[in-house]
C-alpha cells in the first residue's frame, strides 16, 4: 500500500509540474535555495518531481515491480510505516553528496527519484540476487545487472557529461544494501550463500 501511495504522489506532483514551471522551481533540487535560504525540503521535493514523462514511467515501473517486495521487509522490521521511512532516507542520502559539491552552485539543478529507486532495487538485489529482472526487453539475473549498473554509473559519473545524476545512483545504490543490512544483519550471508550457487 504504502509503495502505491508513494507512486501515486509522485506521478500527481510529476503531472503537475509538467506544467508549472513555478512549482517545479519550488521543489527542484536547487543547492543554493538550501545554502542560502535553508529550504530543507528540497532534499525530498527533488524527487517528487521528474525531466519528462519517459523519466517518470521507468522509475515507477521499477518501484512498483521492487518496492512491493521491499515494503513487505521493511513493515516486518520497522512497522507500518517502515518502507516510507526507508524511502525518504534514500531520497535525502542519495543527493547530499550532490548538494555538497554543488551548494555554492547557482546553474546546478536535479530532479527525479532515481536515487531512492536505486535503493529499493539494490535493496531487493541482495535478497534476490538470481532473480530474472528485465532491462529494457532484455532478461538476465539481477547481479548481473547490478554490475553493470554499477560501472557504468561510475564511469558516467567521473566523464562528467550528460543530465543524468550518477552520483545519486550510486549513493542510492549505496544507501540500499547498507540499510538493509543495518536492519537486518543476516541478509549478508544469505546474499553471500546465494552467489555461491549461480542460477542463470
Amino acid at each position: 500500500m504504502i509503495t502505491l501511495v508513494i507512486i501515486a504522489i509522485t506521478c500527481v506532483v510529476s503531472f503537475m509540474a509538467f506544467n508549472n514551471a513555478r512549482l517545479m522551481n519550488d521543489l527542484i533540487l536547487w543547492p543554493p535555495a538550501i545554502t542560502r535560504s535553508r529550504e530543507y525540503h528540497r532534499l525530498v521535493t527533488y524527487g517528487l518531481i521528474h525531466a519528462d514523462f519517459n523519466h517518470l514511467l521507468f522509475n515507477m515501473i521499477t518501484l512498483f515491480f521492487f518496492g512491493r517486495v521491499m515494503e513487505s521487509f521493511y513493515t516486518a522490521r520497522l512497522g507500518t510505516l517502515g518502507f516510507a521511512l526507508f524511502y525518504i532516507a534514500a531520497l535525502v542520502v542519495s543527493i547530499l553528496p550532490t548538494y555538497l559539491n554543488n551548494r555554492n552552485n547557482p546553474n546546478y539543478r536535479s530532479l527525479g527519484a532515481s536515487g531512492a529507486v536505486s535503493a529499493v532495487l539494490f535493496s531487493y538485489i541482495l535478497l534476490a540476487p538470481w532473480s530474472r529482472i528485465i532491462v529494457f526487453v532484455l532478461p538476465m539475473p539481477a547481479i548481473i545487472y547490478a554490475v553493470l549498473y554499477v560501472g557504468y554509473s561510475v564511469y558516467m559519473d567521473r566523464r562528467g557529461q550528460g543530465n543524468v545524476n550518477h552520483s545519486a545512483h550510486l549513493w542510492g545504490a549505496a544507501f540500499g544494501v547498507a540499510f538493509t543490512l543495518l536492519v537486518r544483519p543476516e541478509v549478508l550471508s544469505h546474499f553471500l550463500g546465494e552467489l555461491a550457487q549461480p542460477r542463470f
